[in-house]
């Protein structure tokens, strides 16, 4: 998955790295030289603190490298004397035989297959020489070149965790817009902050707003039109069932009784469908924002139980609160009515008569919790999630409904942070519809 933090962290550390190298590069070749010149300048001191007759008489220099150990930084070093007739008089390792030498000071010779860098001191009638291996000098100046990078080397690790909290904070304002987005219900469309967003992010938090005004206006456009549509249906439905009362009441056909039967159920199907679509136009987040206010769950399931008890009666199903324990949300009273409400009518159109409907309320510690569960035949599982669309319908429902009953108790459910859930009863069959709200905030 591509990564803008790995990306940043890659590129910085290609850059640091190639910004060391280029550093480590002049400082290797520094140092290189500066050891060569600091080893120079051991040959000259040497040469210059060597007293040419105490050589002659057969004392050995203060410094002798053969009885020296070859431990780091201690390398061989060859001593010669030359007379003026440019006889060798003296000399540290024999079969050695560097060559007479021309000139004072320095020179590099090659001798036996190795080059040796040698420094030639002229004191009075003799020339004093002090060489040292090249091989040896330059396996020196190697390793105390290369132990002045292992800081570079040692601190690229923490180069890079320090550019990746760096990048990661210099995220964070983006992190925190996504995390913000994605906690919002799906109809929420007020503009997001732009206060203290970064430079760069301006441009997005202003393009995300334009999106989200644009959304806002198409979303209200959609539920005026729906609202609108609902209320002009209603008239002439009203007047269609005037006209079906007017035509039972005159001598009709018994053929066409049925007729009427069918045409008025028809109307009373349309007429709820236009209700329902009024229901959902209504049923807005903002509204419902604005009426938010402390709601007794049971109270509300007591007042939707009362109402429908008449026609619970009618097909001999046992309605009733089976459980109520107090229990208070935070939300809109009338919208929470319609919920529970649209609940019930569902499970009073699908329940067998002398079915059962339970209705409940539980408090506990996550949150509350609403419940309805009926003995009618249930929905199948893989229909479960389908069922919040709008206008949906099971492939084997041919009974009254217009699909849009348990729509609308998502929108309220989403309006109210609550959950929902279908389940299967415990024993035998049916349905249980169960709606979890979250913890009532203490400062409310």
């Amino acid at each position: 998955m591509n990564s803008i933090r790995r990306t940043l962290l890659l590129w910085l550390l290609a850059g640091l790295a190639m910004i060391a190298l280029a550093a480590s590069g002049a400082t290797y070749l520094a140092a290189r030289r500066e050891v060569g010149d600091l080893l120079d300048l051991q040959l000259k001191q040497l040469a210059y603190s060597t007293q040419i007759d105490d050589l002659l008489r057969g004392r050995r220099p203060g410094f002798d490298s053969r009885s020296a150990p070859h431990a780091a930084g201690i390398t061989e070093l060859v001593t010669q004397i030359w007379d003026r007739d440019g006889v060798l008089v003296y000399w540290s390792q024999p079969g050695m035989g560097l060559p007479v030498p021309a000139t004072e000071g320095y020179s590099t010779v090659s001798r036996q297959g190795r080059d040796w860098r040698v420094y030639t001191l002229v004191q009075g009638t003799h020339a004093l020489q002090v060489a040292q291996a090249a091989d040896e000098r330059e396996s020196i100046a190697t390793q105390t070149a290369l132990r002045t990078l292992v800081p570079f080397l040692a601190f690229m690790p923490i180069f890079g965790v320090v550019i990746w909290l760096g990048v990661g904070r210099g995220l964070r304002p983006l992190d925190t817009m996504s995390r913000a987005l994605a906690k919002r219900r799906p109809d929420a469309m007020a503009p997001l902050d732009e206060r203290g967003l970064p430079q760069e992010l301006q441009p997005l938090g202003a393009s995300l707003n334009d999106l989200l005004a644009r959304l806002s206006e198409a979303l209200a456009a959609q539920r005026r039109f729906t609202a609108d549509a609902a209320h002009e249906l209603r008239t002439p439905l009203a007047a269609l069932k005037l006209q079906l009362d007017l035509a039972r009441r005159n001598q009709i056909p018994p053929d066409a009784t049925a007729a009427l039967d069918d045409l008025e159920a028809g109307v009373a199907r349309a007429s709820h469908v236009v209700e329902q679509l009024m229901t959902l136009a209504r049923v807005e987040p903002e509204a419902l924002a604005q009426g938010r206010t402390l709601c007794d769950l049971v109270a509300i399931a007591k007042d939707a139980i009362v109402t429908r008890a008449t026609l619970a009666a009618d097909k001999t199903i046992d309605l009733g609160l089976a459980r109520a324990t107090p229990a208070t949300v935070e939300g809109d009273p009338a919208s929470l009515a319609i919920l529970l409400s649209n609940l019930i009518d569902n499970a009073l159109r699908y329940t067998p008569r002398g079915g059962r409907i339970d209705v409940t309320v539980d408090s506990e510690a996550g949150g509350a919790t609403l419940s309805v569960t009926d003995t009618g035949p249930g929905i199948p599982a893989e229909e479960r999630e389908r069922v919040f669309d709008r206008f949906f319908r099971g492939a084997d429902n041919d009974g009254p409904g217009s699909g849009l009953g348990l729509s609308i108790v998502r929108r309220i459910a989403d309006a109210h942070h609550a959950s929902i859930t279908l389940d299967t009863p415990a024993e035998g069959s049916g349905l249980v519809v169960r709606v979890k709200f979250p913890v009532l905030n203490a400062a409310s």
